[in-house]
């Protein structure tokens, strides 16, 4: 039986033939990870960004971004969407919006919420899918895409990373924003030490490869790649995008949870740091360095 511990200071390489011979034996593909861990995580992951002030920050600095952006109308695909907690908001807001996921509890959560709601009106399609293949929409279908909250970290291959940018990209219109946040290495390496620290012997791991697979560095999550800032920005300029800003979402409260909760009881004081927080997101020391991050891109004409 393969170690795991023994995995933190194998080569690359080795470590790669090592995850696809367990993938093979196990016959599991990430897919099913993610796939398994998101159809028990549904209401978890509705209730994520509103649970406490800082959690509400990812999506407070998200939306900023998003309503910065937008065109005043239009289509929108939110791809990866999950119980559809941004799709919902805007389609309250009069856009005019197609959910996609990969995990049907979540859209089955996603549209009771969407009906209680009365968002429904405006949500065109609840469609289950992987962001990876989005040949059901026609190239410049959207006025505006939007792939928040990390389903692109749970690609674990570079091909396939390569080929949900390029989907993402094809079927917005020329000239469309295009949104997508993704969990941060370096982040993750802040979260290790203040919540896991009993993972450090996979730090070394988590920083040099990026990869996690549940069983061979841990437990706690599913498949996921970890980005750095230049790697997703690299990833999308080599479409025809323009980057426009990018921003860490949870800003300089970033694992202060305590402290961020704690200050939100004071709203005047709380009014004060929000502002300093939207004014230093799209800092290049801060970006990398929170839980979450966003690429803001828009489609070249």
């Amino acid at each position: 039986m393969y170690d795991r511990r023994a995995q933190a200071g194998l080569p690359k390489s080795l470590y790669r033939r090592q995850v696809a011979k367990m993938a093979k034996a196990n016959r599991r593909e990430p897919e099913e990870f993610v796939k398994e861990w998101y159809s028990k995580k549904a209401k978890g992951e509705w209730l994520r960004l509103q649970k406490d002030p800082y959690h509400q920050i990812e999506h407070l600095v998200t939306t900023h971004f998003l309503k910065k952006y937008l065109p005043n109308r239009g289509l929108v695909l939110d791809a990866g969407g999950g119980p559809g907690r941004y799709a919902i908001g805007f389609a309250k807001a009069g856009y005019n919006v197609v959910l996609l996921d990969l995990v049907p509890e979540m859209l089955k959560l996603a549209q009771r919420k969407a009906k209680r709601t009365g968002a429904n009106r405006n949500i065109k399609q609840f469609l289950q899918g992987s962001i990876e293949d989005l040949s059901r929409f026609q190239d410049g279908t959207f006025d505006a895409v939007m792939c928040l909250g990390g389903p692109l970290n749970h690609l674990l291959s570079q091909l396939q990373r390569e080929t949900a940018a390029k989907e993402l990209v094809r079927v917005a219109k020329k000239k469309a924003p295009i949104f997508v946040s993704v969990i941060s290495r370096l982040g993750l390496l802040e979260t290790i030490l203040t919540v896991f620290p009993h993972e450090m012997c996979y730090v070394k791991h988590h920083w040099e490869v990026g990869d996690y697979i549940p069983g061979l560095q841990g437990e706690g999550f599913t498949a996921a790649h970890w980005f750095l800032p230049e790697e997703l920005r690299g990833l999308f300029e080599k479409q025809n995008v323009e980057v426009l800003e990018m921003a860490g979402l949870e800003g300089l409260s970033s694992h202060h949870v305590k402290e961020t909760n704690k200050l939100y009881k004071d709203q005047e004081r709380w009014r004060m740091w929000i502002e300093i927080i939207l004014g230093t997101c799209t800092h290049p020391s801060v970006i990398g360095n929170t839980e979450h991050f966003l690429l803001v891109a828009r489609k070249r004409g």
